[in-house]
């Protein structure tokens, strides 16, 4: 008989606490078994997420005020990566209770790729890190110039550059990963 009470009492909602699209007052809904779930907590799925994240051009005051975005970005090893929380909005025709706009949950990698192959830029260091054409692919221009000049610093510089390329040492100028092979 008890069951029967709280079925009936679940079912009766109040005119007001229905709110058509979503409801703002998420936790205060007086009927618990309301399917409307928090914004927030919707799978991925149902949100559009703002990404890459906010790049605060290495200003850790900037993204400690904020809360979120980007000191720096990638790194050679995993672990070394920083990872951030991005804008999410949730996506037209879905009904959630509470901010339709909210910063996410799950944390994202702070990477950005802009189109620099490793290997490409290895055979080019190879084949013609005499003219410096490795250090032009990857935006080094004032460097590349010096080297095309003195060609490729008497083959000194050249060999150098094979090895800094090969430890990790020598990456794109704008900080940006490799792309990966797939």
């Amino acid at each position: 008989m008890q069951f029967f009470a709280i079925l009936s009492l679940s079912n009766e909602i109040e005119d007001n606490d229905v709110v058509h699209g979503y409801n703002e007052t998420c936790g205060a809904v007086t009927n618990p078994y309301s399917p409307l779930v928090n914004c927030s907590y919707l799978p991925e799925d149902f949100i559009r997420c703002v990404l890459p994240p906010i790049d605060h051009h290495g200003n850790s005051t900037a993204q400690e005020e904020l809360g979120h975005g980007c000191v720096k970005w990638g790194a050679q090893k995993y672990q070394d990566v920083g990872t951030s929380r991005v804008w999410c909005e949730v996506l037209d025709g879905i009904e959630c209770c509470g901010e339709r706009r909210f910063l996410s949950l799950k944390e994202f990698p702070c990477v950005k790729y802009s189109g620099h192959y490793f290997v490409t830029t290895l055979i080019y260091s190879v084949l013609l890190g005499f003219l410096g054409m490795d250090r032009f692919c990857l935006g080094h221009t004032g460097t590349a110039v010096g080297k095309l000049l003195t060609l490729g610093g008497v083959g000194i510089w050249w060999i150098v550059d094979i090895i800094l390329l090969v430890m990790g040492e020598l990456r794109p100028a704008d900080d940006s990963n490799w792309m990966p092979y797939y």
